[in-house]
This record gives structure tokens, sequence and C-alpha cells, in this order.
């Protein structure tokens, strides 16, 4: 798809006397035990559970009606089968079009397995699967549900905003003699930044709490077999725990190459969610910035292209006896789609922009996006507040940047295996992006 197609709705004017808000969560954890996600390490379903899974939705009202709803799950990522079904849902029964539908992921990865996305990770039996198509059935339903509920909860409201920092997050892309690994890379990029977005009753009364943050949440590995929200998690249920009736969402940002540091305990998970929600408290408790003007949203969908493979290239995988059991089924994958005529060349790609008056912009990025984008969109649009999200709407993938794609490693190639991607997307990847960026961005005004 070379063309990049636009949605826009532009609402009324926003203002604190006609703004309104709705919140409402609803519990996502599976049933009993599961497979589990982030890790393909990992041989056999969950055992118990440690923390109960959210999805929790926050809808904002103009005054004319213009409305957005931002919802956020503590999971891995939602693929587009999972998003486009909800998204189609929501625009029946609530008239809610997709450019005012902003779906995020916390990307724990002590959660489950959100099917069909990294099913070329797992080989687990048939009934494994069963159990997975059917959750992420019974989640279609659920995040339906949450959406309805906040629209229903829409009543008067404040909303406002600030900027911390916290800084456990760290580059983890390390330099070696043989290429980049995972690891730790203090002299990287990151972004310490922890947007807050405070909404309040007229009476002052907290109702909800929208915060961020750039770091993957692994701070658990893949011995882990509890389920939880790991450090994302634990902030949020202690900002809960806080804040009494109000409900707390995280947002992923821009953590791609970012990893807790350090990590691999529970106590470590639990110490990086307090830190997260003491810096939120310290934000809370200071002078924010109210939000207001108009209130004014973007959708736009392009293609991102993957560099050509040869079929000698997957067949050699299927021949190779040292290979993994996941690019064999990619080989696989890869293969069938060539012999039916439908070889896998490019990947849908959306960019979302939310735009309250000249006061804040969100910008939402689909798949696993590195810190580069937020940095490059942060100098792209200096002075103006700015949060830049990945995985939202739709993760297919890591999105490297160009220097990342030049330099390989993980996050430019070997994820594309258990996504079940063709290989490295092509040179020029990062110029696609914000080319939608900024179509995105002009379309909402500055």
């Amino acid at each position: 798809m070379k063309s990049i197609f636009l949605l826009a709705l532009i609402a009324a004017p926003l203002g604190a006397a006609g703004m309104r808000a709705g919140v409402a969560r609803v519990d996502i954890t599976p049933r009993g035990p599961i497979w589990m996600s982030g890790y393909a390490s990992r041989n056999h379903a969950s055992e118990g559970v440690r923390q109960t899974l959210w999805a929790r939705a926050l809808a904002i009202e103009a005054g004319s009606g213009g409305r957005v709803a931002i919802v956020t799950t503590d999971l891995v990522g939602l693929p587009a089968e999972v998003s486009g079904q909800v998204a189609a849902r929501v625009r029946r029964q609530f008239g809610i079009e997709r450019a005012r539908l902003l779906l995020n992921s916390s990307h724990t990865h002590t959660g489950p397995v959100v099917w069909p996305a990294l099913a070329t990770m797992f080989d687990g039996p048939p009934a494994e699967e069963a159990k997975l198509r059917e959750y992420a059935a019974r989640l279609v339903d659920d995040l339906v549900s949450v959406i309805g509920k906040a629209i229903a909860d829409l009543s008067p409201a404040e909303v406002a905003y600030g900027f911390g920092e916290v800084g456990f997050a760290i580059n983890r892309r390390e330099p070696t003699a043989n290429g980049v690994k995972i690891g730790v890379n203090p002299s990287g990029p990151s972004d310490h930044e922890v947007p807050v977005l405070k909404v309040s009753a007229p009476d002052g009364r907290v109702r909800a709490i929208l915060f961020a943050y750039a770091c993957h949440n692994t701070t658990l590995g893949g011995d882990f077999y509890q389920l939880t929200g790991d450090y994302a998690g634990f902030a949020e249920a202690r900002l809960e725990s806080d804040y009494p009736g109000a409900t707390a969402l995280f947002m992923e940002l821009c953590g791609g190459d970012q990893n807790p540091n350090p990590r691999n305990t529970l106590v470590l998970a639990e110490r990086h969610g307090e830190a997260l929600a003491g810096e939120v408290r310290r934000v809370l408790a200071g002078a924010l910035s109210p939000v207001g003007g108009r209130l004014r949203v973007s959708f736009v969908v392009t293609s991102l292209p993957f560099a050509r493979r040869q079929r000698a290239e997957y067949e050699a995988d299927l021949k190779n006896p040292k290979a993994s059991g996941s690019l064999v089924r990619r080989a696989r994958r890869m293969i069938e789609a060539m012999d039916s005529g439908h070889p896998v060349r490019e990947v849908s790609y959306p960019v979302q922009a939310v735009r309250f008056g000249k006061d804040l912009t969100l910008v939402a990025l689909g798949g696993e996006v590195v810190v580069d984008y937020d940095l490059r969109a942060k100098r792209e649009y200096l002075g103006e507040p700015l949060m830049v999200a990945g995985y939202s709407n739709a993760v297919m993938g890591y999105i490297p940047s160009e220097r990342i794609l030049r330099e390989g490693g993980y996050e430019a190639v070997d994820n594309l295996i258990y996504y079940g991607q063709p290989g490295p997307f092509a040179p020029g990847v990062e110029d696609r992006v914000f080319d939608a960026i900024h179509k995105a961005m002009k379309k909402v005004g500055r």
C-alpha cells in the first residue's frame, strides 16, 4: 500500500466549563493457566496470578460533544486483528470514529499471549492455542465494555498536566565486537520524562491519573510464570491506593530499546513501580498546567516495506538443523504466503495525534518504537508539550530508527522472527514514519 490514508475529525471548542470526563476499568486477567508472552524461553503455561491485569478507559468530551477515548491495557500489545475489531464495534455502538479511539498497551512480559501476536514465538499444544483464541475474543468484548462504561461515567471535569522524571530506564543496545546485543548501554539515548495527566471533579477529587514512561516492562524475566503488570502494574496499583476512587492508567511510550535497570526480581519490579508512582505523586502535588482549547484528532495509516528476501533464504532456514523453532515457523509462514501468491512485502502502520488546544499533544505510534523517534519528534516540535507513545493501536514488530537499522541487532532484525514478519525493514523506514507523523500533526494544527 503506497498511498497514505488520512482520517481527521475536529471537535468544537473545549474549555473547563464544557469539559466532561468518564473513567472505567475491567479485569482482563485470564481465568486459568495460559501461555505467556514476551519470552521465547518459556515452555509452559502460567502458574497463578501475582497481580490482577486491567484494561482502563478514559473518555474526554468537549462541550459540543466531541469525544476521545483512551484505553490502556496491562498486556504485551494488541495485534491489528484485535484493535480492528474493537474499533469497528466501538464505532457502531458508541459513534466513536477511529481517530477518536486510542489503544495503548503497557508491554508487560508477564501477561498472556494476545492471539495472533507473536504466534511464531511459541509451539504449544493445540489446547493452548484454543485458550489463546478464546482469550482474544473475550478481550475484544472487555475492551468494548470498558469504553462503554467510561462513556456512561461522563461528568463535569477539570484536566491538567505536568512532567516529571525518573531514571531507572536504560538503553539496552550494548555494542560488542560481534555486533549489538541486548545488555546495558549507559551512553545510549534514553528519555526519562514522565508525563502526567490529572482528571479531577469540580470539587477537586482526583478521578483519573494518566501517566507514561519510555521503558520496557521487563523487570521480570522468562523464568517468572505468574501474571503481573510488571513495574507499570505496581505503579498503577500504588496510585489507586494513594488516591482512593481514582483510576490510574499507564501509557507505554517509545521504550523499544529501553530496559529497567536493575532487573530480574519481583522486588525490583515493585521498587521501580514505587519510584514511578512516587514521581507521579510529586508532579500531582505541584503546579499543573490546565488543558483547554479545542480537541482535534487525526489518524494516519501508512505502509512500511520490508527489505526483499528470496524463497531460498527461507528454505535454508527449514533445512538448518540448528535453526530455532521460531525461525522454522517463520520460514514456513513466509513460504506459504509466497505459494498462495500473497508474499508479505509490507505492513500497515498507524499514527495518531490527539491535540488539546495549544496545551498538550499526544502522538500515538504503532509497534515497538525505539526512543530515537520520541527524541526526534521533540526536536522537530520544540517548545510544544508532547507525549510520544509507542505500542499504540497495533503492535506488529519493532520499529527501528535508521541508525538502529544500520547497526542491526535484536530491534532491527531478530524480533521480526517472533513477530512472523519476513525480515528487516527496507531503508527509509524512519522517514516514512515521520512523513505520517507530519501529516497527522499538520491536520491537528499547532
